[in-house]
């Protein structure tokens, strides 16, 4: 089917398919359909991928909070064993540097939570354009 020159058709003009086979018009359909569904397709992979990565981000947070509560519980038995062993010396030194690795986990923790409460996993621009095509199909405007 080849279009006449001239101006292109506007999208709300009427379309003269009066000399276009019913097997055209649904081929022409089939491929726009099928150009749809692969634009949604990109359009829901880009979605998750924005999405996965914030919550990479947020599981990372929370993974150097772990690591920060194990040498908590590291340094505070190291600082015990030397408070007893020395009563006073390198043991306070222990529980200064368990104090701040308690500080620095606290602030993983926190941020890392905020990060994964701003995860949305659901698509929904993607999720809004397909409600959008039974009215497209149907020659509806939205």
């Amino acid at each position: 089917m080849t279009r006449p020159p001239g101006p292109a058709p506007r999208s709300d003009d009427p379309v003269d398919v009066a000399d276009v086979s019913v097997g055209d018009l649904l081929s022409n359909v089939m491929k726009d359909v099928s150009t749809l569904v692969r634009q949604e397709v990109e359009l829901a992979k880009a979605e998750v991928k924005t999405e996965a990565g914030k919550a990479a981000k947020g599981a990372g947070m929370l993974g150097g909070a772990g690591f920060a509560g194990y040498m908590i519980l590291l340094f505070l038995s190291v600082a015990l064993w030397q408070g007893l062993a020395n009563v006073l010396d390198s043991g306070w030194a222990a529980l200064i540097v368990a104090a701040v690795w308690i500080v620095i986990g606290a602030v993983l923790y926190a941020t890392g939570r905020r990060e994964l409460r701003r995860v949305n996993p659901k698509p929904e621009r993607t999720v809004e354009t397909l409600q959008q095509v039974p009215s497209a199909v149907k020659g509806e405007r939205p």
